[in-house]
């Protein structure tokens, strides 16, 4: 009886073989340490560094061209000028409303900013060096179990990931997010190794910080580990719940010092913490961010077709395989399914801390509970969080697929799997590649002919001593399964995709079907357009295009809405080059914000849009104020701060529903002088609430509206004047921008 890992006999001169972990006969103790590791075959690190180069020219080329999100930009920009925002996560600088998130990500890209000056690539940078890291900490981790072979194949597909290439050209925190997890989850299966604590502790470091990127997700993988370390470890079993109890420690302070320390600094003191209900950081873990995504509520729509069904189709067990995620994830997600089962199968009895049966069962724990969690999701479901899925996909196949190929071989039952699994993989791929009528019609032709000749060569050459004439034709398989992904990856940065790639929802490859807004490059339910009925980053697409001359975020990005109603309600907002080092940038773009029936509630206060004229007004006439002007939405602020460099207040979130702004708060900043110009874009503000419509009321009532004769050198109302939301209250206001803008005093409060 073979080996359950390596059923193939090789010659012990074999270069790319690991180390049997389960044998006919009871091995001795040392014998999981005694065997020196192989020496590393010729072509190894040539592989390895050639698919680093090719991922680094993905994540890269052409970056400064790439919009990238402006909510992210803003409070990037925010906390270079101020340390209290830095470590907020404040959208301004003024530290009045931090962003929907926990701040580790824009730590990191916030300091590198301040090293190196604000602008597209300064800020990417760590971005990039993170997702290149991810890919270097998979290939040493699968080649730890299975091989060089297997670790390559790994690293190529996690680097040819469509949606993983799309996110890891925007400054979004899923690149961070799964740079950590994946950290966390290599240090586990160290830790299961070796049986050592401290890789643990290690590992339960990375999954806190990764709740500091993003919360809840950074958890989705946790029980996986638990379930591998408790069950295959090296340690007795007491030694092992020791273990994992120092190691939860660890987690909760790695995962709460941040909330910690915002609940220790006074309400009137800290920023109100976005996309929250009561301006407090635990009411974030547990709501917006919390099972609000899974279940829908807490400002995350409701239900499949709601908040999340707007981006990726509606929630269900086969979504990831639907018209917008299928070309973003799904390529290979067949494979990895039948390498994982086949794999555990294969390896039999082995013992309990057999580390090829842990292995699999961590990278398929993390598939499974990354699929189940993303494709049943009722709340907000962008298409970019599917990257995380993309560490587990690439392991499966790798080490998965190694296993099938040496079974094949070795086997006679087991001669159909491998051919099997290739051929379903060329099939859905072909699918795919047919759903995007006319993009590259031939290559899909290509995938099902080289896959036939690859499927052919492999029961032709699976005897004998013909193994160069085999690998040729697993090479051939290979390239025929990434080929698509290939396609859709290299659209990204090369644009030959439809529209431009959106920071606000980047997605890969063109446009397919029509069941989300986040399936394709652009065009109708593109990158371009998002619903206004909440959720995260809902509304216009708000993102920060970087210029040429220098690659800074907050260019002129479009800003086309996708519904009626938010078309009708699109705001001009000026978004021209971004501040550097200080430099008030001009320009406009257009951006718009929620609010009428874009939110889809009664009424709407301005949608964030100033002409350049206007901002140099409002510079002009500050007088002293923290804060340049006040808009509703966070979109609409954060292109005003990349545009005028100053604070600018968002009074009511992302989302339009943040409690941030009171009638009682706004006359404090208004008296106190920090605050003097509102911008009003109907009769309503937000999501229609009474506190909404108090501070309406009042600034209408007590403001003195700003004239565009005050500020413009032409009198007919263009484009760069400020569109405003439908609103269902009555109002004396116009719809232009002489209305629109409000100067309060001192005086103002009675």
């Amino acid at each position: 009886m073979t080996s359950a890992t390596d059923p193939l006999p090789h010659p012990p001169a074999s270069t790319d073989r690991p180390r049997p972990t389960a044998t006919p006969t009871p091995a001795p103790p040392s014998t999981p340490t005694a065997p020196p590791p192989d020496k590393a075959p010729r072509w190894s690190l040539p592989a390895f560094l050639a698919i680093l180069v090719l991922a680094a020219v993905l994540y890269g080329w052409n970056l400064s061209g790439s919009g990238l999100n402006s909510f992210y930009s803003a409070a990037v920009l925010s906390g270079t000028q101020s340390w209290k925002a830095w470590f907020f996560g404040s959208l301004d600088a003024g530290n009045f409303l931090t962003v929907d998130k926990p701040p580790f990500a824009l730590m990191v890209m916030g300091l590198s900013c301040r090293v190196f000056g604000f602008g597209t690539w300064q800020m990417m940078l760590p971005l990039i060096l993170t997702a290149l890291g991810t890919i270097w900490i998979l290939h040493s981790s699968v080649k730890r179990v299975w091989g060089h072979g297997a670790a390559a194949v790994a690293a190529l597909v996690l680097a040819l990931t469509p949606i993983t290439v799309a996110i890891n050209r925007d400054n979004n925190p899923d690149t961070l997010l799964v740079f950590l997890m994946v950290g966390g989850a290599a240090l586990a299966l160290r830790a299961v190794h070796n049986g050592r604590l401290l890789p643990l502790l290690g590992s339960a470091a990375c999954f806190g910080l990764a709740f500091n990127t993003k919360m809840l997700q950074g958890y989705i993988a946790l029980p996986a580990v638990f379930v591998v370390y408790l069950y295959a470890a090296k340690p007795r079993l007491v030694k092992r719940l020791v273990n994992l109890a120092a190691a939860a420690v660890v987690l909760a302070v790695s995962s709460f010092w941040w909330a910690a320390a915002v609940s220790l600094v006074p309400a009137d003191e800290r920023p109100y913490i976005g996309g929250s209900t009561d301006g407090t950081a635990w009411n974030l873990i547990t709501g917006y961010n919390g099972l609000g995504r899974v279940l829908g509520g807490e400002g995350n729509g409701g239900g499949g077709g709601g908040g999340g069904g707007g981006f990726s189709g509606t929630a269900g067990i086969g979504r990831m395989f639907n018209d917008t995620l299928g070309g973003q994830i799904s390529w290979l997600i067949p494979f990895a399914a039948v390498a994982l089962v086949g794999g555990l199968v294969l390896c039999g009895r082995a013992p309990r801390t057999d580390l090829t049966r842990a292995a699999l069962v961590m990278w398929g724990g993390w598939t499974a509970l990354h699929y189940l969690t993303f494709a049943m999701a009722e709340g907000t479901m962008h298409p970019y969080y599917t990257t995380a899925l993309a560490p587990g996909i690439a392991a499966l196949c790798g080490g998965g697929g190694l296993m099938l190929l040496r079974a094949f071989r070795a086997d006679r039952r087991w001669v159909w799997v491998l051919p099997l699994a290739l051929a379903v993989t060329a099939g859905w791929a072909i699918v795919l590649l047919r759903r995007a009528s006319g993009w590259n019609p031939w290559l899909w032709p290509a995938v099902g002919v080289v896959m036939a000749l690859a499927i052919t060569g492999l029961f032709v050459f699976r005897s004998g001593n013909r193994a160069r004439l085999l690998a040729a034709s697993v090479a051939a398989a290979v390239v025929a399964s990434v080929a698509g992904p290939a396609a859709y990856a290299w659209s990204v940065p090369s644009g030959s995709a439809a529209g431009a790639m959106s920071g606000t929802n980047p997605t890969a490859g063109p446009t397919t079907g029509s069941g989300g807004f986040g399936g394709g490059a652009g065009g109708g339910g593109g990158r371009g357009g998002f619903p206004g009925t909440g959720g995260e980053q809902a509304g216009q697409d708000a993102q920060a295009g970087g210029q040429a001359d220098g690659g800074r975020p907050g260019g002129t990005p479009p800003g086309a809405a996708t519904d009626d109603a938010a078309t009708d309600d699109a705001a001009t907002a000026p978004g021209g080059t971004a501040p550097e080092s200080g430099t008030a940038p001009g320009g406009t773009a257009t951006g718009g914000g929620p609010g009428g029936a874009a939110m889809g509630g009664g009424g709407g206060m301005g949608g964030g849009g100033a002409s350049t004229e206007l901002l140099s007004y409002l510079k002009k006439n500050q007088d002293g104020a923290k804060w340049l002007l006040a808009v509703s939405s966070s979109q609409s602020a954060a292109q005003l701060i990349l545009s005028s460099g100053e604070p600018v207040i968002s009074m009511w979130g992302w989302s339009g529903s943040d409690n941030a702004m009171t009638l009682a708060r706004l006359k404090e900043l208004v008296k106190n002088g920090e605050l003097h110009y509102i911008q009003l874009g109907g009769g309503g503000m937000g999501g229609g609430s009474t506190a909404t419509s108090e501070v309406t009321e009042w600034v209408q009532k007590n403001g003195t509206a700003v004239k565009e004769s005050d500020y413009s050198t032409s009198s007919s109302t263009t484009s760069d004047s400020t569109s405003t939301s439908t609103s269902t209250s009555a109002s004396t206001s116009t719809s232009t921008s002489e209305s629109t803008v409000y100067r309060l005093d001192a005086s103002d409060v009675t």
